[in-house]
């Protein structure tokens, strides 16, 4: 189950909206080891592509030296999905290469950068196999 913050929530959902019609794409990071989503890190769509998404090398780099230093990982990796449903494609699963992290799906495919529903989903993906898992918002850890 993914646990996290209704802050954080709001945050991957508001980054989601304000980069429809592209995908948008980030990270939470947290303590290594603590499954604990924190440190809201929202990247850049290199593709800059409403059907694809992809982390610009030079910053993923950054990212990963930066959660290095502070003892960070990334806990959940997130992207949206402009105009279909919250679920992983294929080349989702091809760059999932996080076995720990959590794969959070939004989903503007109905509200796009409106106010309006969305789907938030979370799945866990470890050798190309796709496990939906629960997602329990609270206000605080």
């Amino acid at each position: 189950m993914l646990t996290i913050t209704q802050a954080l929530h709001d945050r991957i959902v508001a980054h989601a909206r304000a980069d429809h019609p592209d995908e948008a794409c980030g990270v939470v990071a947290g303590p290594a080891g603590a499954d604990r989503p924190e440190r809201f890190i929202p990247m850049l769509n290199a593709a800059r592509s409403p059907t694809f998404y992809e982390f610009d090398s030079t910053d993923l780099l950054k990212l990963y030296r930066d959660m290095d230093d502070r003892d960070e990982e990334p806990v959940i990796v997130y992207h949206s999905h402009t105009a279909t449903e919250a679920y992983p494609s294929r080349t989702d699963v091809s760059y999932a290469n996080e076995p720990g992290a959590h794969y959070v799906l939004v989903s503007t495919a109905e509200c796009g950068n409106e106010e309006g529903p969305v789907s938030f989903r979370s799945y866990r993906i470890v050798d190309g196999v796709i496990t939906e898992e629960d997602v329990k918002i609270v206000e605080a850890y």
